[in-house]
C-alpha cells in the first residue's frame, strides 16, 4: 500500500508543490525561498524519514507569513491524504527531543480532530530575518489540515534557534510513530471504526 500525496496549491500569495511519501527513507528536496524555513523542513524530512519534496514561491518580500502558514497547510493535507482512513496505524506517537540546553516533547493523535496546544516562551528572539512566532503558526496550519491533535511544549531552553529545531525534530518523531502500520491493528485503532 503506497502512502504517498501530491499536493498543489495557488493562491494570490503562494505557489506551492508538494510530494509526501509516509514510508520514504528521509530524502528530501525542499525550497521555500526562506532558508531558516528549508532547514527545519529538512530536518522534519530527515527525523521522521519522510519523503518529501517541497517547491513553494511566495510573496517573501511582504513577510514569511503567508508562505509558512500555507506549507503547512500543503503538509497536513498532503498527511491527511496519504493517510487515508488510517487503518492499520499505530495512532498515537510521542516525542522528547533535546537541543543542547533545549527539552522539547511532542505528541500526536491521528484523531481526525484537529486541535493544536502549544507551550513556548514569550518574546523569543527571531531566528535571523525568520519571527519566532512562525513556528506556532506552521504548527496550526499543519495540525488543522492533517486532522490531528497535536501538543508541542518547550519544557525549556534558551536558544531560540534550538527550540525551533527541537520543535521540528519532535514532531517529525512523534509523527513518524503515530503513523507506523502495527499489523496487530484491524481495521482503525478507534472503538467508533472511524478517525
Amino acid at each position: 500500500m503506497s502512502r504517498t500525496a501530491k499536493i498543489e496549491r495557488s493562491t494570490k500569495e503562494t505557489q506551492i508543490r508538494l510530494v509526501l511519501d509516509v514510508d520514504g527513507d528521509g530524502n528530501r528536496g525542499i525550497a521555500t525561498g526562506i532558508p531558516f524555513f528549508d532547514h527545519m523542513l529538512d530536518l522534519f524530512s530527515r527525523q521522521g524519514l519522510f519523503g518529501l519534496e517541497i517547491s513553494a514561491q511566495g510573496d517573501i518580500e511582504v513577510d514569511f507569513h503567508h508562505t509558512v502558514e500555507d506549507v503547512g497547510i500543503a503538509l497536513g493535507s498532503a498527511f491527511a491524504q496519504a493517510l487515508g482512513s488510517k487503518a492499520g496505524v499505530t495512532r498515537y506517537g510521542w516525542s522528547y527531543v533535546p537541543m543542547d540546553e533545549t527539552l522539547v516533547r511532542a505528541t500526536v493523535d491521528l484523531s481526525g480532530r484537529p486541535f493544536l496546544v502549544y507551550h513556548a516562551p514569550r518574546g523569543m528572539e527571531a531566528m535571523g530575518a525568520f519571527p519566532f512566532q512562525l513556528v506556532e503558526e506552521f504548527l496550526r496550519a499543519f495540525s488543522t489540515n492533517a486532522g490531528i491533535t497535536l501538543h508541542v511544549e518547550i519544557l525549556y531552553g534558551r536558544d531560540s534557534h534550538h527550540m525551533a529545531e527541537a520543535v521540528f525534530k519532535a514532531l517529525a518523531r512523534a509523527m513518524d510513530a503515530a503513523t507506523r502500520i502495527d499489523p496487530r491493528v484491524q481495521g482503525v485503532p478507534s472503538t467508533k471504526g472511524l478517525l
